[in-house]
């Protein structure tokens, strides 16, 4: 055996790709990572543009999270009748390229490319941002620890889509498991039948002075930074012929439950941080703490 084959993985025959497709239960870690971990930065991407509002910027999360959620949704079902017309995979460069010609096709696969490299960038910053705040003492390497991470992902995915989903199945469902509990038990202390308003844990850091008033401006921008958790939405239907048949079905009930599980989690996310009056805080200040950091401090 070569030292590649150790690395990446021994070849398999075409005749034995069936073996390598997956049901939900793998596609939700595999097409659905980029997805729900979103979760961890959409909001805080909102949050730190409402900085200068002060307390007053978390009562405008609620309504920006709504609109997103309602986005999502339409993307949700746009996505879902891809699956259906393009059962061998159909994602923008196909369904561009198809619909409206080769030029539409080129600029959308332009397009994507760029989202993938922003997505990892940010989806390991925003990782490596959270451990942070939990281990102070790692501030000075977070580039080394980034490009670490960087390394790892590359190498699961080189192996296989099954043995990528192998991997990636504990953390996913762990963060999922995790952040549920933390909704959860928020919801259940702030919701007013379990009293009137929510003593945190541990106090949020006191918000930044109110330095300007609130802008229809503002808030669309604030609306497209908190779009970021949409990324990734779009993968599922790329990777329809990674699943095992009925193919179709499969790949739209895993995108139904990932867009299901990420509305729950920006919704309960949004609803948290107004009722425990959580800010945003200044990523590159040394006191920087992530929103989902603060929020755990909080509830439990």
């Amino acid at each position: 055996m070569s030292i590649l084959d150790i690395v990446f993985g021994k070849p398999i025959a075409t005749s034995e790709e069936r073996a390598e497709q997956i049901g939900p239960a793998a596609g939700i870690p595999i097409f659905g990572l980029d997805a729900l971990s979103s979760a961890a930065y959409g909001p805080e991407a909102a949050l730190t543009l409402l900085i200068p509002l002060g307390l007053a910027g978390a009562n405008y999360i609620v309504p920006v999270s709504t609109a997103i959620i309602v986005l999502l949704v339409i993307v949700y079902f746009s996505y879902r009748q891809t699956i259906d017309a393009y059962p061998g995979g159909g994602g923008s460069y196909t369904v561009a390229r198809e619909n409206l010609g080769a030029v539409a096709g080129l600029i959308a696969a332009c397009a994507l490319m760029i989202d993938y490299v922003l997505v990892v960038a940010v989806g390991i910053s925003a990782g490596v941002g959270a451990l942070v705040s939990a281990v102070p003492a790692l501030h000075p390497h977070l580039l080394m620890i980034c490009l670490a991470i960087l390394a790892a992902i590359t190498l699961v995915n080189l192996r296989g889509v099954k043995e990528a989903g192998g991997v990636f199945m504990v953390p996913t469902y762990l963060f999922l498991g995790t952040l549920l509990i933390v909704i959860v038990t928020g919801l259940f202390k702030a919701l007013p039948h379990a009293g009137s308003a929510p003593i945190p844990v541990i106090p949020p850091p006191a918000p930044a002075q109110a330095t300007e008033a609130v802008s229809a401006w503002l808030l669309l921008k604030v609306f497209a930074s908190g779009c970021t958790a949409l990324t990734g939405v779009e993968a599922v239907s790329n990777g329809v012929k990674a699943f095992r048949e009925p193919g179709t079905k499969n790949a739209q009930k895993t995108l139904t439950v990932i867009i299901l599980l990420l509305a729950i989690l920006l919704a309960g996310i949004a609803y948290l941080v107004k009722a425990y009056g959580i800010t945003g805080t200044d990523p590159n200040s040394p006191n920087y703490q992530s929103t989902l950091s603060i929020l755990t401090k909080a509830v439990l």
